[in-house]
């Protein structure tokens, strides 16, 4: 049987790299992100979660939206391991992911996972938000293995 392959640390992209572009549907989750609290866009209606947030409620249809303050943990719904910096080609071990948000029913958050080695990254194993300062002033919300 063959050794499995040893990553090392897992790490975010250098902030520099990654712009953010807002609009009316997406800028209170990012101006939530600068004060360091995850939300998800929830329908001011029906109560149903959907991110990323849309101008209409997928269940209902209402344009009707709240934004609630989060616990700020998640579980891993599905990752990959990559080991090149798509901006330079470096060597360079970072860990997408995709979480389930807690607390947030059905709602899904597209980051990245620090905080232990790449080949321990699992499918259900939970994780909790980590600020990462980007470009412009933004801040981005990764994930740190519990």
């Amino acid at each position: 049987m063959a050794e499995p392959i040893k990553y090392g640390p897992a790490r975010v992209l250098p902030g520099e790299q990654i712009p953010i572009t807002t609009n009316p549907d997406t800028e209170p989750f990012w101006q939530a992100a600068k004060e360091h609290r995850l939300t998800a866009c929830q329908c001011g209606n029906c109560g149903h979660f959907r991110m990323p947030p849309s101008p209409y409620c997928p269940e209902c249809s209402s344009r009707e939206k709240k934004w609630p303050t989060l616990p700020g943990t998640a579980t891993v719904f599905s990752f990959a391991i990559c080991n090149k910096n798509p901006a330079n080609g470096e060597d360079y071990i970072y860990v997408p992911i995709v979480v389930d948000i807690d607390g947030a029913p059905g709602a899904r958050l597209n980051a990245n996972v620090t905080g232990c080695n790449a080949e321990e990254v699992h499918i259900g194993m939970k994780v909790t938000v980590e600020w990462t300062p980007i470009r412009d002033g933004w801040v981005l919300p990764n994930f740190r293995k519990v």
